[in-house]
């Protein structure tokens, strides 16, 4: 576990917790207007059909661009750019406290910001400084434009790291901050809007080359249209929003005679979510893997893939477990990926850190755009543990205008990572969210709290992108642990219910696994209900073992994953219901006597008698009532 360190830091006054007025003040200048000119140029390298809604005039770096597989040195005269002096991270829990981490190893002060009710959270008690922005729910919070600027001007801070989820992917909010003289950690705001509609950007993908799904990605949503469309397509075809993500608006069409039901629902989700009730059609794939390539991208021209990730394993369209490389890839597969993936980049002149998510037809070993993530993605950790390099570092790098620090050709690809997202959450009831308190919590041991560094790589292949993982090298099983909360802290019901990322590294994918099968026995919560045991499960089937993964995974296992749960024994029922009677005892004063400290029990008095109320994580499952007695002792 990390350590909240919550005395010392007040003792030493690191935190300065301040509430920032509902009645906003006129925005300032900059105390740094250095910085104006900067973040505006950041702002700035963009070039697309969406260009006319980019605020200044994009930078031609067309040329430039490529896999970055030249010497630094080869490039123009160029002087390193200091680090900030202090970001804001306009984000919450373990992304937070991973951004806190890194900016902490560069020197780099840190300013959070926080809900009411996230007062007492780890990353407020871990940053410089923390400021509260308004109430639990996220629109008056963490959505909050004008007040996360407010506080940047406030505190000083000269950029802001979205993290991953609310404003991170938020043209308006990039804009709006390059406008103030603030740097957004990420990228330009028309390279966001591009990405941000799954129809545009196919459109864009499609004219860089970028094989996409076969499908319609028009503006005419005449459902007598798109049922054309869909006969044109061949079913079975997948209707789906082309806002949003997290499979709202999105649904499966096996027959024609489903069309115009399926085409409704969907509208209705997809207005509701995004309030946009427009659809494409695609081509659905029956047997897909989800497989995404990390990108990243400078100022100056560069860009590089730093290999893919597989995240077939899902719940709900939601990923659950990622893993990199991904299994089962040849050497020139791979390279395909990372080729087509800086395609993409180059496409909308990128700059930071992305992620172009490709299906995998696991049929036909085809690929096909699906979208790219224009920002850091929870999964992360596992890149950086095969590649022994800090992502958050290299968007910070980025974010000052420097190089990317490595070329394609030196960019390891070493072992095996895992990363598995702990949830509070039901999985035999539909993995529904669950929110209460951490009562409990004991986790297995951190070996690193960042990647540990890898040997310096230079590839033989012709093909920079062309790589086999290592499996060779002499490297040390390790184990991080990514998280936003500690005993004692409170899940709500406001926001996403991940408790903890645990990532582990080893030489091949066999090691890696049994190093996440362990760090799974050694996590365990009680409080709230978790997914941890489901992932045990999940770790230890004989078909992701084998690494035969495609997104329908938990449906196609699903009775693998789910035996049945036996009854609990006696011994485990008295115990339980004893917790629930002592845990009710009023706590005697500090001056005890047997009158004030025994309770129900009376010298020849009366017996106690209580029913204890039970029920299981199996919601169809029937109450188990427990009754206990007492007269000078307890007993059932």
């Amino acid at each position: 576990m990390i350590p909240t360190q919550r005395t010392a830091a007040r003792s030493l006054g690191r935190i300065r917790v301040q509430a920032v007025t509902q009645a906003l003040v006129p925005v300032h200048t900059s105390k740094t207007p250095g910085r104006t000119g900067q973040a505006r140029a950041l702002a700035s390298t963009c070039s697309s059909p969406s260009e006319a809604r980019c605020r200044t005039r994009p930078i031609n770096v067309q040329s430039h661009r490529g896999l970055a597989t030249a010497a630094l040195s080869d490039l123009p005269s160029f002087t390193r750019k200091p680090h900030f002096d202090k970001i804001l991270i306009a984000n919450r829990g373990e992304i937070a406290c991973r951004v806190i981490r890194t900016a902490k190893k560069l020197g780099i002060k840190t300013v959070a910001v926080y809900s009411e009710a996230d007062a007492e959270s780890l990353h407020v008690h871990e940053a410089d400084e923390a400021y509260c922005i308004g109430p639990a729910p996220s629109a008056e919070s963490y959505l909050r434009i004008d007040k996360i600027v407010e506080v940047c001007h406030e505190s000083g801070a000269q950029a802001v790291h979205p993290g991953y989820g609310f404003l991170s992917e938020n043209a308006k909010f990039s804009e709006w901050l390059a406008e103030e003289g603030i740097v957004f950690i990420g990228p330009p705001s028309c390279a966001i809007i591009s990405m941000g509609s799954k129809s545009e950007s196919k459109n864009i993908m499609s004219a860089a080359g970028v094989p996409c799904v076969p499908g319609y990605h028009g503006n005419n949503q005449d459902p007598q249209y798109l049922i054309s469309e869909a006969e044109k397509i061949g079913y079975p075809v997948l209707i789906k929003a082309i806002h949003g993500g997290g499979g709202k608006g999105m649904r499966v069409v096996l027959t024609p005679s489903e069309f115009m039901d399926s085409l409704e629902s969907a509208k209705r989700e997809s207005l509701k979510a995004f309030g946009d009730a427009n659809v494409l059609i695609e081509k659905y794939i029956e047997r897909p893997r989800h497989v995404e390539v990390q990108v990243f991208a400078d100022t100056l021209g560069g860009v590089v893939s730093l290999w893919e990730r597989d995240c077939s394993v899902q719940r709900r369209n939601q990923k659950i477990i990622e893993e990199a490389p991904a299994p089962g890839l040849s050497p020139e597969l791979r390279a395909d990926l990372s080729e087509k993936a800086v395609a993409a980049a180059r496409a909308v002149n990128y700059v930071g850190a992305g992620t172009v998510e490709f299906i995998f037809d696991n049929d036909t070993l085809r690929f096909y755009f699906m979208e790219m993530n224009t920002r850091l993605q929870v999964e992360h950790p596992v890149t950086e543990m095969i590649t022994g390099l800090d992502l958050v570092e290299w968007q910070l790098e980025v974010a000052v205008g420097n190089p990317l620090p490595l070329t394609q050709s030196s960019i390891p690809l070493v072992g095996h990572a895992f990363e598995a997202r702990i949830y509070a959450e039901n999985p035999r009831n539909g993995f529904l969210p669950d929110s209460g308190w951490l009562l409990y919590l004991s986790t297995p041991t951190p070996t690193h709290v960042f990647a540990p560094p890898l040997p310096s790589y230079t590839t033989e292949w012709a093909d920079a992108s062309q790589r086999v993982p290592d499996t060779s090298a002499a490297i040390v099983p390790s184990l991080r642990l990514e998280q936003g909360f500690t005993e004692g802290t409170q899940i709500g019901v406001f926001y996403d219910p991940m408790i903890a990322k645990l990532v582990v590294h080893g030489r091949d994918r066999t090691e890696a696994l049994r190093m996440l099968r362990r760090g799974l026995e050694e996590y365990k919560v009680v409080g709230v209900a978790t997914n941890v045991e489901f992932l045990r499960t999940l770790a230890g089937n004989d078909a992701f073992i084998e690494g035969d993964v495609e997104t329908g995974f938990i449906k196609k296992h699903h009775s693998e994953l789910f035996p049945p749960i036996s009854d609990p024994s006696p011994e485990l029922l008295a115990q339980a219901a004893l917790y629930v009677v002592l845990r009710d005892q009023t706590v005697p004063s500090a001056l005890q006597s047997p009158w004030t400290s025994l309770g129900a029990r009376r010298f020849a008095g009366d017996a106690y008698e209580r029913t204890i109320t039970l029920s299981t994580d199996d919601t169809s499952a029937a109450y188990i009532n427990v009754t206990l007695q007492t007269h000078l002792s307890w007993s059932l």
